[in-house]
């Protein structure tokens, strides 16, 4: 079992910048792919980026891709998100997810087994 736990959200202004953090508890998040997803009011939930397990295989959605970046410290059972050049389209829940690892980042929320509890992030213009 994993126990994921996300921080780092809140309020940003346009053009600025967060990171969030997901720390998991339970068996080591060394052993998982993980993947930032958000939900926007009204919208279905979105892949927004996924690491493997070893750190190496990265994907990003295209909404964000350039402005955000995802890093894993197996170290720390954490992974980030480094969230740059925001936009007020960036609003959301934001929620990390792990999944036993695959070869390559899957896009598909079904697919992995193990989600926080989602943390808000809102940008005003």
């Amino acid at each position: 079992q994993v126990h994921l736990v996300e921080s780092g959200g809140g309020l940003a202004q346009a053009g600025g910048s967060l990171r969030l953090s997901c720390a998991a508890s339970g068996r080591t998040s060394g052993w998982y792919d993980v993947a930032w997803f958000r939900q926007a009011p009204g919208k279905e939930r979105e892949f927004v980026a996924g690491v493997t397990r070893s750190g190496i295989g990265i994907v990003y959605g295209e909404t964000v891709k350039g402005r955000f970046t995802i890093s894993r410290d197996n170290a720390k059972n954490t992974v980030y998100l480094q969230m740059n050049s925001l936009e007020v389209a960036d609003t959301a829940v934001y929620y990390c997810a792990a999944r036993q690892g695959g070869t390559v980042v899957s896009r598909a929320q079904y697919e992995y087994n193990y989600w926080g509890q989602g943390i808000q992030v809102t940008v005003s213009s």
